[in-house]
């Protein structure tokens, strides 16, 4: 996996394990319109990636405030390696147990945010982090393409509780959601918001 500068929030970077890497001054053609390709600069090597997009409108079921807002920035949505249907849209209850919020991963000119939508201000996203796509990339398959490895999803009361588990001290079982942010097949830390602040839970991987 490709080694990167921490995210601006200053959580866990996208990549881990290898040495130094930069990107190649050019951008290669992309597959298709929603795809980019291109090669970084690993190990003394040039190394091929390609990292795939979906439009906004590929998630109907995002409220329309927050539809427009992404659109209007021009975000696209990027999926991971891994990816068998449209993903990075999650919809959960973040802000308390009741309650209908969104985080989306929106790529805006090679950068990458975590946004979260509450219900209660859909237009005015949270930003938890951020990364330059070209961070966020991992080898996957005997192939030597890279892919993007960020994902997001839900995280419920339970498996916050048993992600503790090794843990001497715990936070308080939760009564809503946290937001799963991960590096796929590495490491996921969580996100959880009570009352005004949010709280960034890192444990150790398994």
């Amino acid at each position: 996996m490709v080694r990167a500068a921490q995210r601006k929030s200053g959580l866990l970077s996208c990549g881990l394990f290898l040495a130094c890497a930069f990107v190649s001054a050019q951008q290669q053609p992309a597959a298709a319109p929603l795809d980019i390709s291109g090669q970084i600069l690993l190990r003394g090597r040039l190394t091929p990636y390609l990292i795939r997009h979906l439009p906004v409108s590929s998630f109907p079921e995002l409220p329309t405030t927050a539809q427009n807002y992404l659109r209007q920035r021009g975000c696209l949505i990027p999926q991971t390696y891994q990816a068998h249907g449209p993903e990075n849209v999650v919809h959960l209850r973040l802000e308390g147990p009741s309650t209908s919020d969104w985080a989306v991963l929106c790529s805006v000119q090679r950068t990458v945010s975590l946004l979260v939508f509450f219900g209660s201000s859909p237009g005015q996203p949270h930003v938890l982090a951020t990364a330059q796509e070209t961070e966020c990339l991992q080898s996957h398959d005997p192939s030597p393409v890279l892919g993007f490895n960020w994902g997001i999803d839900a995280a419920s009361p339970r498996r916050i509780h048993e992600a503790q588990s090794g843990l001497k001290e715990r936070q308080p079982w939760l009564d809503h959601d946290a937001l799963a942010d991960s590096l796929l097949d590495r490491h996921t830390v969580y996100h959880f918001y009570s009352g005004t602040a949010w709280t960034l839970l890192n444990v150790p991987d398994n």
